[in-house]
């Protein structure tokens, strides 16, 4: 009697590529890692070995490696070259995330134009847009360069045809997710085309020594859209981010191959164009005649950047057992402790008061060391005592009321002095405050009692 075959072996097993979780069909969502299109095909391929080629280029002693052909290359852009570390590195392959509308594609026709009119040629590839579309954003914006070529493309194969045609010095994709290549099945913006059109504009750009700037879209999460071999496979991650109405916008570096992480760069989007800031405080500092009470103004650091912002804050009698509790800018549950804290180791009593806490000027306020702004804005509301002008405080507040010192305590202060303030009230430190500028007090407080006492009462 014929023994029966399995057919167990010949089907076809499938794992996700971030956490190894099996499943025996198809997937769009790991069951494991709850991740989006990492569920791959496996075991119906056999592994190959790849034998040794001939070696068309020999290896060099490092010392004999030319690396002045990796220089920095300005981009006519202060604020992106401050976050790139200096400039474009020729082969590079940056990759610029976000959020739609934010204004991802208007800086790179900007950059692409002040980067052309160096005598550079620029190949602007858009998958989203037409050419003639493309044209009117950048006559609005005057991004308009006679080295500057654009080429609406969605197929792989003729945007490489076009790399390779020109032979440009900077190329900007619009986006990657766009763009689909014949030899691989599925959709564009799926993983594998995402993959291949990734490993392929990579591929061209080290071996043309190009720079190359990729645009990728995001999902609902935030995260980039796609596999996360992307962000491998690329020298540089920025993530551009900016409230819809705000005309603020923020670049970071989540990865820098050549250069530091800790640097933001400021950007004004407007009806004109987008310009960077190099002095943004301004926007988040509001102008009032009269001091009022409920303010205080803070310095928060962006990444290695100083930047003041203000502190709004507002009581009201609240005809409710319950007391709203609403923020703008700040976290609610930050907020919401604070409150607590001035109540029970401060003396202020506000639990039959609706309390509003804003930023001026749509900043995001995240980091520990505005605890102590937000504290005194409330105080200051509360007692109806405007805080003195020309004042800054900052530090963090713990929950028994102890203001803790925070990183560049004398960086917030220089900034705070260039920008004409005088008076400081910052966190007792063992290593203290640093060079003090002259004409700037400076007063070091250990509790939030104290630094109530001094200004409030």
């Amino acid at each position: 009697m014929a023994s029966k075959t399995s057919r167990a072996s010949k089907t076809p097993a499938y794992k996700c590529a971030e956490c190894g979780w099996t499943a025996i069909k198809w997937v769009g969502r790991c069951g494991e890692c709850q991740a989006w299109g990492t569920v791959e095909e496996y075991g119906a391929t056999v592994a190959r070995t790849t034998a040794a080629a001939t070696v068309l280029e020999p290896a060099r002693r490092i010392a004999e490696v030319d690396g002045t052909t990796a220089a920095f290359l300005p981009t006519g852009v202060d604020e992106l070259d401050r976050v790139l570390g200096g400039g474009l590195v020729p082969g590079a392959v940056i990759l610029l995330a976000g959020e739609p509308g934010v204004g991802k594609s208007t800086l790179l026709l900007d950059v692409a134009a002040k980067f052309a009119r160096t005598g550079q040629d620029v190949l602007y590839i858009t998958g989203e847009e037409s050419a003639a579309q493309v044209k009117l954003r950048a006559e609005r914006i005057d991004a308009v360069a006679h080295t500057l070529y654009l080429s609406a493309e969605t197929d792989l194969g003729q945007a490489l045809g076009q790399v390779e045609k020109l032979e440009p010095k900077l190329l900007i994709v619009d986006s990657v997710q766009t763009l689909s290549s014949a030899d691989v099945e599925g959709s564009a913006g799926g993983v594998s085309q995402v993959r291949e059109v990734a490993a392929s504009i990579i591929s061209a750009a080290k071996r043309r020594n190009m720079t190359t700037l990729l645009v990728g879209h995001v999902t609902k999460e935030g995260t980039i859209a796609g596999p996360r071999l992307l962000e491998h496979l690329v020298d540089v991650v920025c993530q551009f981010e900016g409230e819809r109405h705000s005309r603020l916008r923020l670049l970071r570096a989540v990865k820098n191959r050549y250069g530091a992480t800790d640097d933001v760069g400021c950007f004004d989007l407007n009806e004109a164009g987008i310009e960077g800031l190099a002095d943004p405080s301004g926007l988040f500092v509001s102008r009032t005649r009269e001091p009022v009470s409920g303010t205080c103004i803070t310095v928060t650091m962006e990444g290695r950047r100083p930047l003041l912002a203000e502190v709004q804050s507002l009581l009201a009698e609240s005809a409710n057992s319950q007391p709203r509790r609403a923020t703008s800018g700040l976290e609610s549950s930050r907020v919401a402790m604070l409150l607590a804290v001035l109540q029970q180791r401060a003396g202020c009593m506000l639990h039959k008061d609706d309390s509003y806490v804003a930023t001026v000027g749509g900043v995001k306020l995240t980091e520990p060391a505005t605890d102590l702004a937000v504290a005194l804005a409330v105080a200051s509301a509360k007692s109806r005592k405007a805080l003195p002008q020309r004042l800054i405080a900052f530090g963090e507040v713990g929950l028994a009321g102890e203001v803790r010192p925070v990183p560049g305590i004398n960086q917030r202060i220089q900034e705070a002095h260039r920008l004409g303030f005088t008076h400081a009230i910052v966190p007792a430190s063992p290593a203290g405050a640093g060079v003090i500028p002259d004409g700037f007090s400076v007063r070091e407080v250990g509790h939030l009692a104290e630094a109530l006492e001094l200004l409030i009462t």
